[in-house]
């Protein structure tokens, strides 16, 4: 790359000018390749020639940018003149190929002002935002009301709530701070909420293999349940045995992911063990899905799991934000009367129940309780949180998949046990 610093750097930015400009007029081209070129301000010379003038001008007066102002209204007002010919002629009111032809004008003062990196970034993004017109559609159909009242509720937890929260604890008796509350709130709804729009707008089709893959990330127990219930009403038992093991398998490393945002020492602890068990609940539910007898009827086969319930409701939210209290107080008598083998064997016990308040709260603490114990805690209630999946897969589905299921999750327990005890040999 050495023959780039014996170009001018003037005539790089032309070149760069050049080719956006020519980019979205070829896009513009391909666009519009049906309609009559009459009825268009232009496209590929039209818009290059557009972001050429554009250039001249910036450089004609880098410092005050009159030139490139006047060319600038100039430009708006022949776009101005055309978008009301384009109504008189056809009825048709867009303005994506207006507003895209002032955007190229203004490629020039962006290469010349912004890092390479953000100008490629507006580049890519007025290519993808005027070809994805029909997804947009398409998405637009399939939202409701209710969805953009979720996203707003989200933006509100996240950008508004958050940074204004103070971070000193509650009080003496609730060592738990309400920023750290409500942060363990926002992203573990922001985990399922991304879930959620998967499964509703990306794959509301999906089979039911990927239906368990994204109902991992949303709650591993919940898409055990469904699963399991749906089993006994005629899906297929191997293909639900597999799509339980996947959903277990996220749960890993949705977990892990959590412990990287709040506590970088002990994910990085987990992040071998984890990755591991990973792995093997994907291998055991490839086997299972080798074990599939009917294999036209299973490829057509599709789950009737829906897309789920809305992550953000403000009572699922007040009630993890409840447990996440309960816990730490529970956790912090524990830690006092009994010592990191009480919080150990807490664990246990609280893996039978919503695991995630218990783990944030571990991963959040700074005082207290070693990171060897937090590590141990996060893998007993795993391991205690397999087993009641195995409870619930067993009584709620046919006996056709019960042994399946006994036998994977008794290889997953195991695994888990065996990891847990080389943390405390070692």
């Amino acid at each position: 790359m050495e023959i780039l610093t014996y170009i001018p750097d003037e005539f790089k930015k032309f070149i760069l000018v050049l080719i956006f400009s020519l980019l979205i007029g070829l896009e513009q081209r391909r666009h519009h390749i049906n309609e009559n070129e009459d009825l268009l301000f232009g496209t590929d010379r039209t818009f290059t020639f557009v972001g050429l003038l554009a250039y001249v001008l910036f450089i004609a007066d880098p410092v005050n940018y009159i030139p490139f102002l006047i060319g600038f209204v100039l430009i708006g007002a022949l776009l101005a003149i055309q978008y009301f010919h384009k109504i008189g002629q056809n009825s048709k009111y867009g303005l994506t190929s207006t507003i895209l032809a002032l955007l190229t004008y203004c490629i020039p003062i962006m290469v010349f002002t912004q890092p390479v990196w953000l100008v490629l970034s507006f580049i890519v993004a007025l290519l993808l935002i005027t070809e994805l017109k029909s997804h947009f559609i398409t998405l637009s159909k399939k939202a409701s009301e209710e969805e953009f009242i979720t996203l707003a509720k989200f933006i509100a937890f996240a950008g508004i709530i958050l940074p204004l929260l103070p971070e000193a604890n509650i009080s003496e008796q609730i060592p738990i701070s309400p920023y750290h509350l409500w942060l363990a709130i926002v992203v573990v709804s922001g985990i399922s909420y991304a879930s959620y729009l998967l499964k509703k707008f990306v794959f509301p089709d999906s089979g039911i293999f990927l239906t368990g893959l994204l109902g991992g990330i949303y709650s591993s127990t919940a898409t055990t349940v469904i699963l399991a219930r749906q089993e006994k009403q005629g899906l297929s038992g191997p293909q639900t045995v597999a799509a339980i093991m996947i959903a277990n398998g996220m749960m890993y490393l949705r977990i892990l992911f959590l412990a990287f945002i709040f506590n970088r020492d002990v994910a990085t602890r987990l992040a071998i063990p984890f990755l591991a068990m990973f792995v093997l609940t994907y291998i055991l539910s490839k086997i299972s899905l080798h074990k599939q007898t009917d294999i036209s009827d299973s490829e057509n086969q599709e789950s009737k799991m829906g897309s789920g319930k809305n992550p953000l409701e403000l009572r699922t939210a007040a009630i993890f934000g409840v447990l996440f209290v309960v816990f730490a107080l529970i956790t912090d008598f524990v830690l006092k009367s009994y010592g990191s083998a009480g919080v150990t064997g807490l664990a246990f016990v609280v893996g039978v129940t919503d695991i995630d308040p218990f783990l944030l709260n571990l991963l959040q603490q700074k005082d207290g309780i070693g990171q060897t114990t937090i590590v141990l805690a996060i893998l007993n209630a795993t391991n205690s949180n397999n087993l009641l999946k195995m409870i619930y897969g067993i009584s709620l589905s046919s006996k056709n998949i019960r042994r399946n299921l006994i036998v994977n999750f008794t290889i997953l327990i195991l695994a888990g046990l065996f990891i847990s005890l080389l943390f405390y040999l070692l």
